[in-house]
């Protein structure tokens, strides 16, 4: 009598399991996007949608962690997305925009660029467990959706007008460099989980979130700079403070 074999047969998942994965995917989609626009032209465009990617990132963490999905595989599906978005697509970008003159040396740097996202990807994967150190929480480097929109400083320059970042392909391409070196530094830099909010200050809060959201709304890649230039304060005033300690 031939035994019969009994398959085991998984619950079946329900729709808000699968949302996280099904956000990073839509990420995914977006910087995929994003390079095609790169290779046709189309800069404004690109950088809109790896922006859009950058929202998408902390959307999906969120979702992860409110609906209680969160799972291996769904850490390392936002991984391998974050590469293609804030790796790939922002060196392709910038090297199409403002690096053909560079040639070798900026193709170079593009691929610094490229490398160090995946090492700090790599890192933060390791790490992820790890208990945090100090009272205040902080990354270590910049993280990589970050890391994609200093890369992505020329291209709002350009796209704003002042200044067109293919003009001076070299500072462009030292300037990718730089931020991958930062991406892999031990530097702590900020992190939105530190931020504390006292009550007697919401208001004030309110208020300047309707101002970035005014300016946003009518001078988007100007606000995007302001926000870049606000980023690169924070991350020198936390190397002074870093040294200083280290000195003291």
């Amino acid at each position: 009598m031939a035994r019969r074999r009994f398959r085991h047969r998984r619950a079946p998942l329900l729709l808000p399991q699968l949302l996280p994965s099904l956000v990073t995917i839509i990420g995914l989609c977006a910087g995929l996007t994003a390079i095609r626009f790169a290779f046709s032209g189309h800069f404004a465009i690109s950088a809109a949608l790896i922006l859009f990617a950058a929202v998408i990132d902390g959307l999906d963490g969120l979702l992860a962690r409110r609906l209680g999905s969160a799972s291996p595989f769904g850490a390392e599906l936002d991984s391998l997305c974050d590469f293609v978005d804030f790796g790939v697509a922002p060196g392709i970008l910038i090297y199409q925009m403002a690096l053909a003159d560079a040639r070798d040396l900026g193709w170079v740097l593009v691929l610094v660029y490229t490398v160090c996202c995946c090492l700090r990807l790599a890192r933060f994967n390791v790490t992820r467990d790890a208990p945090a150190s100090g009272s205040v929480p902080r990354f270590v480097g910049v993280p990589a959706p970050a890391g994609a929109m200093l890369a992505l400083l020329p291209a709002f320059v350009t796209i704003e007008g002042p200044v067109d970042a293919a003009d001076y392909p070299l500072i462009v391409a030292l300037w990718l460099g730089l931020v991958g070196l930062v991406m892999v530094s031990r530097l702590p830099t900020f992190s939105p989980k530190a931020l504390r909010i006292p009550r007697d200050r919401v208001r004030w809060l309110l208020i300047g979130t309707a101002i970035i959201v005014g300016l946003g709304l009518t001078r988007f890649w100007l606000t995007m700079i302001l926000a870049v230039a606000v980023y690169i304060a924070s991350l020198i005033h936390s190397a002074i403070v870093t040294r200083l300690g280290r000195r003291g």
